[in-house]
């Protein structure tokens, strides 16, 4: 309990970290965040846009975790090919693809807004 509770939870969150950025797919999206962040301040997005754009990516990186741990529990406990396993992987994919849509929708909302209306 207590701080030690703490820096246990935040040493495995750091270690679920260093696990997710060997996976491309959230390489990328860290770039993504990335651009997006630079073209929402280069468009003079408020500060409140700002922060709607960070929590949506913070969202699809909770959701990438999340698929990359469906994807290794399956891997896991059925390596053998199996339609289950290809329906649990391909939903936690349709999972992260429905934020990154979210949030491209967001973005071109956003910066299309600044670039038309300043």
């Amino acid at each position: 309990t207590g701080i030690s509770h703490f820096c246990a939870a935040a040493s495995y969150s750091l270690g679920g970290f260093k696990r997710l950025i060997k996976e491309a797919a959230f390489r990328q999206e860290l770039l993504f965040a990335a651009v997006a962040l630079i073209l929402l301040l280069a468009v003079g997005a408020t500060l409140v846009e700002l922060m709607i754009a960070v929590v949506l990516f913070l969202i699809v990186f909770a959701i990438e975790a999340l698929n990359t741990a469906i994807e290794e529990v399956i891997d896991r406990i059925s390596p053998e090919i199996s339609s289950v396993g290809k329906h649990a992987k391909d939903l936690g994919s349709f999972a992260v693809l429905c934020m990154l849509t979210a949030c491209g929708i967001f973005m071109l909302f956003t910066i299309g807004k600044h670039l038309m209306f300043g």
